[in-house]
């Protein structure tokens, strides 16, 4: 999720966020790409420092977490480019529309096809974080669909800047593979050059006929934007602080015991098929044989004759 964010290619971690590379000395201080960017700073600034995002760019991202990400961008851009359709010939966003060299929709199935496999859309759900996004994105489309222009711009903006690094940061962590199988969401086969894309995108948004006021609204729907994104990056945070750590080098968590058994890892071993049970509940089963009892009383017998006999 956070590929919401735009930062400057292969510049620093600190500066992901940041949407403009370089200065234009044809725009004006009034001109809506120049608004959006000095109107967007402080939500950039919030944006960056959730500790989703800081975790994220460190390296720091599991993959059960990294496929919640994908299923959520899933579900705001399928929103987003529905709307985007639905008023390609509006003239209030119609300038804006690029659906060959920006839509998403597409990419994001590969990705989840990838890591849920072919019946994926039976596997996912939209989470209530992103469907208070999905809510505001209908909303706008149908009803304020000059304000789509600050989601669009949110949005791909951030995808063609930041989230060129997030896909090197997510190919590295969760090493996926290099044919960029898991990492579809970042590839823009149809854009060459990323930076001429965005100084012609910004162009036209500055060509758009809108008043002061409309270019005000859209700045603030711009804000609004970027706060359902945080809103989405903290919830994945608290579902990442509930996951399990993932195993490493090869090693497999144990079951405890306590909760649900079908959440131990080797309940889908015992499903339908024979194979090795999980330790805690293979360990509880044999305690309760009776030859395997009076093994065991005589060991504590004996371990307490040998604690009195060391005490004394």
């Amino acid at each position: 999720m956070p590929s919401a964010m735009e930062g400057s290619e292969g510049g620093d971690e600190g500066d992901i966020l940041r949407y403009e590379e370089t200065e234009d000395d044809n725009v004006s201080p009034t001109d809506l790409s120049e608004l959006l960017k000095e109107g967007t700073k402080e939500s950039h600034d919030r944006a960056e420092n959730t500790q989703f995002v800081k975790d994220f760019l460190k390296g720091r991202i599991k993959k059960e977490l990294f496929k919640l990400a994908t299923v959520a961008l899933h579900f705001t851009y399928s929103a987003l480019e529905e709307e985007m359709d639905r008023n390609k010939d509006n003239p209030v966003f119609a300038p804006l529309y690029f659906p060959l060299e920006l839509h998403r929709r597409e990419a994001l199935a590969k990705d989840l096809k990838y890591f849920y496999g072919e019946d994926w859309k039976e596997k996912i759900q939209c989470s209530e974080a992103t469907q208070h996004y999905v809510d505001r994105i209908h909303h706008v489309g149908q009803h304020e669909p000059e304000l789509l222009v600050a989601h669009a711009y949110t949005r791909y903006m951030g995808d063609l800047s930041g989230g060129q690094v997030l896909k090197k940061v997510a190919q590295r962590a969760l090493k996926l593979p290099s044919t960029e199988e898991g990492i579809q969401f970042y590839m823009f086969d149809n854009i060459s050059n990323a930076q001429q894309f965005k100084q012609l995108y910004r162009a036209r948004m500055n060509a758009l006929d809108l008043d002061k006021n409309t270019k005000e609204r859209i700045v603030e729907e711009a804000n609004r934007a970027f706060r359902f994104n945080m809103q989405v990056f903290d919830e994945l945070d608290k579902i990442g602080r509930s996951l399990a750590e993932e195993a490493q080098d090869g090693g497999v968590p144990v079951h405890d015991g306590k909760g649900d058994v079908r959440k131990c890892p080797y309940y889908a071993d015992t499903q339908g098929k024979a194979g090795p049970g999980c330790p805690y509940h293979t360990a509880v089963a044999l305690a309760r044989q009776p030859l395997v009892q009076l093994i065991l009383a005589a060991c504590v017998a004996v371990a307490a004759g040998a604690a009195a006999w060391y005490v004394l």
